[in-house]
């Protein structure tokens, strides 16, 4: 046989999609990790015709579990972005839309027992170090994915599943605000540079010429924008302590302006070369931290959300997420010690993937 079989899981997350793995089915070598999951998204192609993604960047994003080690969790949870056209894989940032479907995988796979009811799984993010609570519904001890809740983004309804979120506060670069500021000057235009779940890159729409309520097809053709705001990224993210990030997706960036639906505030998403179609739910909490803090380029556009915890609710280009943040803004500054979310999942397919053997001779 000329080809490798490698066993998975497909699975809608939030408004993600991709393979899910059992580490110990892949190869240990990050390197020949890399080429394995090129082959299997199709990464060069448009299409992605020759493997499984989608065309899109929310469509060609990995998964890989293992049972933890760490006596606080239950499941590793490692991620890989690969790109669409130009062949590469980001092994740095981690995905919350895919987390939605590491719990249903992590039982589906038989790496955490399925509870009566409902099933807690306590995942760890190696890429990031973060911590998350995983709360599925497990009817009869198996993983449920029908039922009425509803994300924008994901047509239907299905089972919920709830996500907290701690320890995010600078996973990547350490702290809060990696340059030590609450605003910086780059290029003649202000931004918040923040690391919560995600490093960020945050401003204005205004400060582009946009209005915000743009919609992502919009604003992925206005090049001009892009040739913008990437020299902006590149340099926030050496002054953030990043390095070189001109061949990283991270730090993302974002685009805030004021309300117009009812939410707290209207963002867009940059994945950083194309505008996210809804919301990422780890740039979801970095940027509702941002609405949170005091000072930042967020302070004056909307109305804060009262009350601790706080809802807020992020206008996107396909509707709203609502994220539940509990902190606190004292002495030492935005605390943040939890950030909740709703999102569901659906197992979609499962079986075997194939490589050829000249990339990977298996196991």
């Amino acid at each position: 046989m000329t080809q490798t079989a490698i066993p998975f899981h497909f699975f809608r997350g939030g408004t993600s999609r991709g393979p899910y793995f059992n580490r110990a089915d892949l190869p240990e070598d990050r390197d020949t990790l890399a080429q394995v999951l090129l082959s299997v998204l199709g990464s060069g192609h448009a299409l992605n015709i020759d493997g499984l993604g989608g065309g899109a960047a929310v469509t060609t994003k990995v998964a890989m579990l293992s049972p933890s080690a760490d006596p606080d969790a239950d499941v590793d949870y490692f991620f890989a972005q690969v790109s669409v056209l130009d062949r590469t894989v980001d092994f740095k940032p981690t995905c919350g839309n895919i987390l939605s479907a590491v719990g249903p995988a992590a039982v589906e796979m038989g790496l955490v027992p399925a509870l009566a009811d409902e099933t807690r799984i306590r995942v760890l993010s190696t890429n990031t170090g973060a911590r998350i609570e995983a709360v599925v519904q497990t009817p009869d001890g198996a993983v449920r994915y029908d039922g009425d809740a509803a994300i924008d983004g994901v047509p239907g309804t299905a089972a919920p599943i709830y996500l907290n979120f701690m320890d995010v506060v600078g996973s990547t670069c350490g702290a809060l605000l990696p340059t030590g500021n609450l605003r910086d000057v780059i290029d003649g235009v202000e931004v918040t540079c923040m690391d919560v779940a995600m490093p960020m890159v945050i401003a204005r729409a205004a400060d582009f010429g946009l209005t915000g309520f743009e919609s992502a097809e919009e604003l992925d053709a206005n090049r001009a924008f892009y040739a913008r705001m990437e020299p902006i990224r590149i340099e926030a993210g050496k002054r953030m302590g990043m390095g070189d990030v001109s061949g990283s997706v991270t730090p993302k960036f974002g685009l805030l302006a004021a309300p117009r639906n009812g939410g707290t505030v209207t963002a867009r998403y940059f994945m950083p070369k194309n505008c996210h179609p809804t919301m990422a739910v780890t740039g979801s909490q970095c940027l509702a931290s941002c609405v949170l803090t005091p000072g930042t380029v967020a302070t004056g556009l909307f109305e804060p959300p009262a009350g601790v915890p706080a809802v807020v609710v992020i206008e996107h280009p396909s509707g709203t997420i609502d994220v539940t943040v509990d902190y606190e803004n004292g002495a030492d500054g935005f605390v943040l010690r939890s950030a909740g979310l709703l999102r569901t999942a659906r197992l979609l397919a499962r079986g075997e993937v194939f490589v050829p053997k000249a990339i990977w001779q298996g196991r």
